[in-house]
């Protein structure tokens, strides 16, 4: 992108338009907060994953050996255009990958969310664009009030990574690309909800409540075998480290997420080792 760029002789006043998933968001923005220092940026997202997530907030990465998004820039976009009828070309497999972080949302934050998608989620696997309009509409919502709040997550913005340090290990073990990121985070919002019943916060109905709707949008509920000192060396390259302490996003019940380090690693590795096949 630079070398294109600088090809072409663009300067200050150009526009870095990002059209296609989430990696071409994250590339594209980050090129785009660095070049000449900073140009204007639009996202036209063409994945529900990246409509719902990554095209909205600013956050812009791009992954490391070492660890996912460890290299990146906070960049609004000026425009985000979220075009529902990209959505009847993308791979089953894609679709649901989205479907993760739609519920992410109503995990986090909403319950009548998730009694909305118990209720809808067939329609959604069915690509009823009324339906994925009602989700991405919603989505955006939950994260523009959370990152108005929040915009360089040094507190609440945390909420959203809800799944994301467990499946970031995941996807970092496995390779990028081995599984979709929001496969990784699907099996890794069931780790932190079995994390969250075994500490006592939420009850063994809620956590099979929260297996079920992931399983219903077509995504894996255990990941494969990974050694689990390599998973916890994942975790701990985690951004949400802080003074060489690990913070996970856990369910105080459904519906509501909180940012924690008051949790037992024993029961965290007990909730890692209970999701691998």
């Amino acid at each position: 992108i630079f070398d294109a760029l600088l090809e072409a002789g663009f300067n200050r006043d150009c526009t870095v338009l990002a059209l296609g998933g989430g990696v071409i968001g994250d590339m594209a923005g980050f090129a785009s907060a660095c070049f000449q220092r900073g140009v204007y940026f639009i996202q036209v997202p063409t994945t529900l994953l990246s409509q719902v997530d990554s095209s909205v907030g600013g956050k812009t990465g791009i992954n490391h050996p070492l660890g996912k998004n460890m290299i990146g820039a906070f960049q609004q976009p000026q425009v985000v255009l979220a075009d529902m009828s990209q959505l009847s070309t993308l791979p089953d497999r894609e679709l649901s990958a989205g479907l993760a972080e739609v519920i992410k949302y109503a995990l986090l934050g909403d319950k009548e969310f998730l009694v909305w998608l118990e209720a809808n989620m067939e329609g959604l696997i069915a690509r009823d664009e009324q339906l994925l309009a009602e989700a991405v509409y919603r989505s955006c919502a939950h994260k523009a009030r959370i990152v108005a709040n929040d915009e360089k997550e040094q507190g609440e913005r945390a909420l959203l990574n809800l799944g994301h340090t467990f499946g970031h290990a995941i996807e970092s073990y496995l390779g990028y690309g081995e599984w979709l990121h929001g496969e990784a985070v699907a099996t890794g919002m069931v780790m932190a909800a079995d994390l969250s019943h075994r500490m006592g916060w939420i009850s063994l109905e809620d956590l099979e409540r929260t297996k079920k709707i992931i399983s219903r949008a077509q995504l894996p509920i255990v990941c494969p075998k990974i050694p689990l000192d390599d998973f916890l060396a994942y975790m701990a390259h985690d951004k949400k480290v802080l003074n060489g302490q690990l913070r996970l996003v856990l369910l105080q019940q459904l519906g509501k997420a909180v940012i924690t380090r008051d949790f037992d690693v024993e029961l965290m590795q007990q909730a890692i080792l209970a999701h691998q096949a």
